[in-house]
């Protein structure tokens, strides 16, 4: 007969148990929302920051990381998905002077544009001008540049797109020109300098009067990866380049864009509602850009624009979401938008994050919170709501949904607890 274990050794045993339960139980990193001190803390895709304008002075784990949707539901039109876009993306925070004058304008983002794009935004809105004999990117005012309020030459900008492109073989990304080059040929030059004439759509393939554009994997297929619209109707004749409201439907930017409850159309844009494009920007910033009051705007604000510019546009969801300092939130921000935007309309999921590739629509994956939409509070597990082009007939909303990071942390606490007390027993 074995001889019976003594009471220490079977504590000990149960304590190193516990101690590997609690190891498992407890994430190695922080995750959105969570308490941390240091960017260390944070799991991949987060940061360390706070929101004071909403309240938030503690540091907490911040998103600066997009999923990107095509690398999850593949192969659909162009115009069914939502990308991140930055306003401004050359009014850098903190960037040197070019021209050896100190300058003086608003910045609007925080990090290089190569930085932005492997952040996951997939749109630049570029300002260019006549300036020193070339293109210039310049934060300006009345149609001209000056030395202290001008960026960089735009084929450096331009150069950091093309690298992006080239180390990525799958990715489409889109510019915004507010267009101010009134030398011959102008553009053209810049972008042929740049190298990026090899990813250019041609304007002769662009959809006309709201039909669906090709799917993703076709524009990869054919390499065509750069979309250029400019705000100069001339140059589409010109320079075969197009002018942007001929295939993009706007809403207002600057302050008339951010009044809540409203979403007026740009001038320049047909109505949202109208079906003469299949393509929709939504601008959400201030005129003047405060960066701390920017976590507050991509946090609070924006979901529930998104929500005024849905109904607005009549169930139309924005392809495009333009936004100053897209990484400031006070946690999900931008991202989770951009998120809930997909998952909604791409595979009937709360998240892009819970959708499965290749499963039928609203088939999601339990990643801790409420997935599956319904167009009512019915407990039926149908799905109903449809997409044609980038018009949804379900509903768009923003709800917080709690994860299980207390009970998470609950569960921990009390493991800790007995080990602790086991520990105290053993000696």
């Amino acid at each position: 007969m074995a001889a019976p274990r003594h009471p220490s050794s079977l504590l000990l045993s149960l304590h190193v148990a516990l101690l590997l339960l609690l190891l498992l139980a407890v994430p190695c990193c922080c995750q959105v929302g969570e308490s941390c001190s240091s960017a260390r803390d944070c799991g991949v895709g987060l940061y360390c920051g706070n929101c004071a304008a909403t309240g938030r002075t503690q540091p907490s784990c911040i998103r600066d990381l997009a999923i990107q949707p095509t690398s999850v539901v593949r192969g659909l039109p162009f115009n069914r998905y939502t990308w991140l876009v930055t306003h401004n993306s050359f009014s850098i925070l903190g960037e040197p002077s070019r021209t050896g004058v100190e300058r003086v304008t608003f910045y609007n983002q925080e990090d290089s544009v190569t930085n932005q794009l492997r952040n996951g935004v997939r749109g630049l809105m570029l300002d260019m001008y006549d300036f020193n004999d070339d293109i210039w990117l310049c934060h300006s005012l009345q149609g001209q540049c000056y030395n202290f309020t001008a960026f960089e030459p735009a084929v450096d900008t331009l150069k950091e797109v093309e690298a992006f492109l080239s180390e990525n073989p799958t990715e489409i990304v889109t510019i915004f020109i507010e267009d101010y080059v009134r030398s011959p040929m102008g553009l053209s030059k810049v972008f042929t300098a740049a190298d990026l004439m090899k990813y250019w759509y041609p304007i002769s393939e662009m959809p006309t009067n709201g039909k669906e554009w090709p799917s993703v994997t076709d524009m990869v297929a054919k390499n065509r990866r750069l979309l250029v619209f400019t705000s100069d109707p001339s140059k589409q004749a010109s320079e075969g380049i197009a002018y942007q409201w001929s295939y993009l439907l706007e809403n207002e930017s600057g302050d008339p864009g951010i009044v809540p409850g409203a979403c007026p159309n740009r001038k320049e844009s047909q109505p949202l509602n109208s079906r003469s494009a299949s393509l929709f920007l939504q601008n959400y910033f201030p005129t003047i850009p405060v960066e701390n009051e920017a976590c507050k705007e991509n946090s609070v604000g924006l979901p529930q624009m998104v929500q005024a510019c849905y109904a607005a546009a009549g169930n139309r969801i924005p392809n495009f979401i333009a936004v100053n300092f897209y990484m400031r939130s006070d946690g999900g921000g931008v991202f989770d938008v951009q998120d809930r935007i997909n998952g909604l309309t791409l595979c009937g999921c709360n998240t892009i994050a819970a959708c499965q590739a290749g499963a039928p629509v609203g088939a999601c994956k339990n990643i801790g919170t409420p997935n599956r939409t319904s167009p009512s509070s019915s407990s039926s597990s149908s799905f109903s709501s449809s997409v044609n082009g980038n018009v949804y007939s379900g509903t768009i909303e923003f709800k917080t949904h709690h994860s299980g990071a207390s009970s998470t942390s609950t569960r921990s606490s009390f493991l800790l607890l007995l080990s602790v007390l086991l520990t105290l027993k053993l000696f």
